[in-house]
């Protein structure tokens, strides 16, 4: 099988990449840096990965590489939570998905030889937030900010079925692994000053990088994969949950919670990111039958942490 992937040096899509190539398949990393690209695959290690540069807002040659592919996973995005949302910001973490999906889906258009499939991301962002309720693959879009950014980023996507693909969406959840979100919470809990964000009681729906690759790697290859699934763990829990369990697992306490005004002062309304949260279950996901090697909190940290 050969592959194209956007954001291949991201957190996610390096190791799908690792996976691609430890299966013998053939790998394009699409990448806006091609330098940390080669560095992170080496011909070494990787002889089966083509590192090529693109800007994924603009058309140009790199769209020239998705003929003859089988599959193509887009997973390029400005981060969400690492600065505060001004006006210029919301824009770029907007048009990196909408716009980028757009160039994806045109460059698939007129692939000479097209592929089969295209997995693309999304965010449970895509419900709004909620403390109360319970959302599903099934249920309506909320009006915030991130739910219009996943509206728009879907809406791209969904345009690649008029050239006959086979569209897999995955609204991920907050991904736990070696690095990512919980490497940022660790820190604080080794200094004895560890707790949970805001008030704790926001839902943190998760899931282990691992089952995420799984996941994507399986609506690559399973015909039957098609619409939309919740990349999410079946076990959603509290912030404060999910502060417990690190204490105990790393045997520091967890009483001394970061205020939200803390939050609110470094990132403004992106804190809301962390701050507000929604309880996603993968109904849809769970229903064709995939496997969770993580499903549980306190196994999926215990893994991570070794």
């Amino acid at each position: 099988m050969k592959v194209a992937i956007t954001g291949a040096t991201g957190f996610v899509g390096s190791r799908l990449m690792e996976c691609l190539q430890a299966d013998g398949h053939q790998v394009i990393a699409l990448t806006r840096n091609p330098e940390q690209a080669l560095r992170l695959f080496p011909a070494a290690a990787f002889p089966n990965v083509e590192v090529i540069g693109f800007t994924p807002t603009e058309s140009g040659d790199w769209q020239h590489a998705l003929s003859g592919c089988n599959g193509v996973v887009n997973l390029a995005g400005e981060p969400i939570a690492e600065s505060r949302w001004t006006p210029e910001r919301k824009q770029m973490i907007l048009d990196s998905r909408k716009v980028g999906t757009q160039k994806l889906v045109e460059a698939i258009a007129q692939a000479a030889s097209k592929p089969s499939v295209l997995v693309n991301a999304s965010a449970i962002g895509y419900y709004g937030t909620s403390e109360t309720a319970t959302f599903d693959e099934t249920s309506a879009s909320g009006d915030d900010f991130l739910a219009h950014v996943c509206q728009a980023w879907e809406a791209e996507a969904q345009k690649v079925k008029q050239a006959g693909l086979r569209l897999v969406i995955v609204r991920i959840g907050i991904v736990l692994g070696d690095g990512g979100a919980l490497a940022k919470m660790i820190p604080p809990f080794k200094l004895f000053a560890g707790g949970p964000i805001g008030t704790g009681k926001q839902w943190f729906s998760w899931i282990h990088r691992e089952d995420l690759v799984s996941l994507i790697l399986q609506a690559l290859t399973q015909t039957d994969f098609e619409g939309v699934y919740n990349a999410t763990a079946p076990n959603p829990v509290r912030m404060a949950e999910l502060s417990n369990t690190l204490g105990t697992l790393m045997k520091r306490p967890s009483w001394l919670p970061v205020p939200s005004f803390a939050l609110e002062a470094l990132l403004g309304d992106g804190a809301k990111v962390v701050l507000e949260g929604q309880k996603v279950m993968p109904k849809r996901t769970q229903a064709i039958g995939f496997e969770y090697r993580y499903p549980i909190l306190t196994q999926a940290i215990a893994e991570i942490l070794g």
